[in-house]
């Protein structure tokens, strides 16, 4: 991993590439644990209007069942190359001046959460956040994946559903939805949402009344 920033129009390549109307199948199939070194903050997510367009077409229904659920049935971390698994390339990715040691832990550099402000530099104080909670795609359909699918989901470095924030407002969202929780800096309202939406839109769950109502008065403000 070089930790070079990826220029603002390859972003937007990868967006687009993100955003493509794939089958499942071809989904996890596209997440090759090997592949690309990441870029230097999550992938840029889909614009308002898109985002919009996409939360539109999600299938809305009742959050399913917890029955069968584990953190387990989505294996993580993945090694993605060498030492790294995928907490130490998000660590990498999404935090400044990361020095990390032989076993790619990292052991030094500075880290700001999106979510709150907050400033770390202490890679203890950092958890990675899976945007779409595994909890919350189990009931929106991912209990219905295979392991390798779960396992893709969980590592998934292409799309924006991984981001390096402050541990203690990681554990107070847990696995809430946007209609019971938001990032407590308002100013990433708009992001969080367009986050949120093109995830569930990528993979196909499903979204509840409440959170579609909460997804949309979000985006119609952006």
């Amino acid at each position: 991993m070089s930790g070079l920033r990826v220029p603002s129009v390859l972003r937007g390549v990868y967006a687009r590439r993100t955003t493509a109307g794939l089958g499942l199948t071809a989904l996890v199939g596209a997440l090759v644990l090997n592949g690309p070194a990441a870029q230097a903050a999550p992938p840029t997510p889909p614009d308002a209007a898109t985002a919009r367009t996409y939360l539109g077409k999600l299938t809305v229904a009742s959050e399913g069942s917890m029955d069968g659920y584990s953190r387990a049935k989505f294996p993580h971390w993945a090694t993605q190359s060498g030492q790294c698994n995928t907490r130490e390339v998000v660590l990498k990715r999404d935090g400044q001046d990361v020095q990390q040691d032989e076993k790619c832990a990292a052991v030094s550099g500075t880290w700001v959460s999106p979510y709150d402000g907050g400033t770390w530099h202490d890679a203890q104080d950092i958890d990675i956040d899976h945007v779409v909670p595994l909890a919350q795609a189990w009931r929106s359909g991912a209990d219905k994946w295979t392991t390798e699918q779960r396992k893709a989901f969980a590592n998934d470095l292409t799309r924006p559903q991984l981001i390096a924030v402050t541990d203690r407002v990681n554990q107070a969202k847990g696995d809430k939805d946007p209609a019971q929780w938001m990032p407590p800096l308002k100013s990433y309202s708009c992001t969080y949402a367009r986050m949120w939406v093109a995830v569930k839109y990528d993979y196909k769950l499903t979204v509840d009344s409440a959170e579609k109502n909460a997804l949309t008065g979000i985006l119609n403000g952006c």
